[in-house]
């Protein structure tokens, strides 16, 4: 039961941090060409936690929707008894 939650928390981290890559290329397109010029800019007006914010809520409303669609398909599958 440990073992399957620590897979579980493992599976919701890496879709987090791959939420996190995706939104952050798409907002910051400049990070493929010049990476170290974004975080000096960001270190210079002190933003650090917008982008984990954002991502948070982005996870946030996949993870639900993820849900939804597992139940709706519980609720299809043939239990075997």
């Amino acid at each position: 039961m440990v073992e399957k939650f620590k897979l579980a928390i493992k599976k919701e981290a890496l879709y987090y941090l791959l939420t996190l890559l995706a939104l952050a290329l798409i907002m910051h397109i400049d990070l493929l060409s010049d990476p170290f010029e974004r975080f000096e800019t960001m270190h210079e007006k002190g933003n650090y936690f917008h982008p984990f914010l954002y991502s948070f809520i982005v996870y946030g409303i996949i993870l639900i929707i993820r849900k939804i669609i597992d139940f709706v398909m519980g609720l299809f599958k043939k239990k075997s008894h």
